[in-house]
């Protein structure tokens, strides 16, 4: 993939977040979806590739746009995967809480994991814990490894965990084992993603989501040479169909960062809608001003670059929505 790709795949994060901000603490969650969704599929058929979204926002028969296997981009360049979430965390928005992203990865055609939107156990770690961790192992025991890899007690190692009632038993053991808790309510994309900067406070995410934020969550932390791993949660025959059809043939086994997202090159940005620990979210400054900040990410070169811009939404956003 040519570099100047990932400032291209930035500028579609940036509309999604701006074009999804204006709703936020609304309680209209899907209004500030359709609205992220619609100005990132925009964007991207602005962009010179021949992409095909391996995740995105459902079946054809479930989405009108950014559907699996929808092809983008302007058909010529490079042939690559798409993984989008136009806003993860469309609750947060709609509460005006904290840690919504707009996020997209992109690699070469047949790198990303073809995930069915099903539920998957995570586990995530930054750069000095891979290698450490088993998400087979007892929660305590990697605990005990992220501590030593650390170099902190383990009181002192924050873990981030989704509120949920199917995270009881998980909770608890944390809490036995004497590490710190951060529950979040969504978002557990962000979660993933904070456990790569020390600035976020975030040690280790574990716990069940869903299966696309999953390879999402493992294509960023790809390219800041941290750790994901996962295992799919089936939970009826129509689910274990899906898999096999997708090309899972064993959908209990460990999901490692090489089943995830092959090779060594993947892109991913994420644009903050909403404040979080590591991005601020959208700001709407006035006289049609807005700033954003964004990360984009290179796995091929290890190259993190935190975007901070300022729109001009009367003079820099053409016909489509999109930014120069």
């Amino acid at each position: 993939m040519e570099r100047e790709l990932a400032l291209e795949i930035v500028r579609v994060t940036e509309v999604a977040a701006i074009r999804s901000a204006k709703w936020m603490g609304l309680g209209r969650k899907m209004e500030a979806d359709d609205a992220a969704t619609s100005a990132m599929r925009e964007m991207f058929d602005t962009i010179a590739m021949d992409g095909t979204v391996v995740i995105g926002e459902g079946e054809m028969d479930e989405a009108p746009m950014l559907y699996i296997g929808e092809r983008l981009g302007l058909g010529q360049g490079p042939a690559v995967d798409i993984a989008v979430d136009p806003l993860e965390g469309t609750n947060i928005l709609a509460n005006g809480s904290f840690n919504a992203l707009s996020v997209v990865a992109v690699a070469p055609s047949g790198m990303l994991l073809h995930a069915p939107d099903m539920y998957m156990q995570k586990l995530a770690v930054g750069p000095r814990c891979r290698g450490k961790v088993d998400i087979d192992r007892p929660i305590q025991e990697n605990l005990v490894a992220v501590a030593a890899a650390l170099g902190k007690n383990i009181s002192d190692v924050v873990v981030a965990i989704m509120d949920r009632d199917r995270h009881q038993q998980l909770i608890e053991e944390v809490r036995q084992s004497g590490a710190r808790i951060k529950l979040i309510m969504d978002g557990d994309v962000a979660a993933a993603i904070n456990t790569a900067f020390d600035e976020t406070g975030v040690d280790m995410m574990v716990g069940v989501g869903g299966a696309p934020e999953g390879v999402l969550s493992a294509a960023a932390l790809k390219c800041v040479g941290g750790d994901f791993q996962g295992r799919l949660v089936v939970q009826d025959d129509a689910q274990f169909a899906r898999c096999r059809q997708m090309g899972l043939h064993d959908p209990s086994r460990v999901l490692r960062m090489h089943d995830l997202v092959n090779g060594d090159d993947v892109i991913f940005s994420a644009t903050g809608v909403t404040d979080g620990e590591l991005l601020h979210g959208v700001r709407f400054l006035g006289n049609h001003r807005v700033k954003t900040q964004s990360l984009v990410m290179r796995s091929k070169t290890g190259t993190l670059r935190f975007v901070d811009a300022t729109h001009d939404l009367s003079r820099k956003f053409d016909r489509l929505g999109g930014c120069d």
